[in-house]
C-alpha cells in the first residue's frame, strides 16, 4: 500500500489550495479514506473522511463550509479542496486508510497560510 500526497504550499489567508493523495497497491474502492493534519506541537487531528462510494462525508467542526473531500475511485484518488484558509490551517497534511485491520499513511504535504 502507497499513499503519496501533493499540492501543499504557502498561500495567503482567505486563499484556496488543493490537496491530492494518489493511492496504489490495493482495491481504492472497497475502503474509505481520510485528511488528517498535525500542527506544530499539537496533536494529529482528524480533518475529513470519505466513504469508499464517496456518498459520505465528515469534517471536524472547524473546517465545516470551507474544506472539500471528494474521491476519484477510477484514479485511485482522494483530494481535499481548501478554501477559505485561516492561519490555523498550518499543518502537515496527511492520507490515511485501513486495509485490512492495518493503518497506512501518506508521507504528508505542508500546508502554510500566511501574509
Amino acid at each position: 500500500v502507497q499513499l503519496v500526497e501533493s499540492g501543499g504550499g504557502l498561500v495567503q489567508p482567505g486563499g484556496s489550495l488543493r490537496l491530492s493523495c494518489v493511492a496504489s497497491g490495493f482495491t481504492f474502492s472497497s475502503y474509505a479514506m481520510s485528511w488528517y493534519r498535525q500542527a506544530p506541537g499539537k496533536e494529529r487531528e482528524l480533518v475529513a473522511t470519505i466513504t469508499r462510494a464517496g456518498d459520505r462525508t465528515n469534517y471536524t467542526d472547524s473546517v465545516k463550509g470551507r474544506f472539500t473531500i471528494a474521491r476519484d475511485n477510477a484514479r485511485n484518488t482522494v483530494s481535499l479542496q481548501m478554501n477559505s484558509l485561516k492561519p490555523e490551517d498550518t499543518a502537515v497534511y496527511s492520507c490515511r486508510t485501513t486495509v485490512r485491520f492495518r493503518i497506512y499513511w501518506g508521507q504528508g504535504t505542508q500546508v502554510t497560510v500566511s501574509s
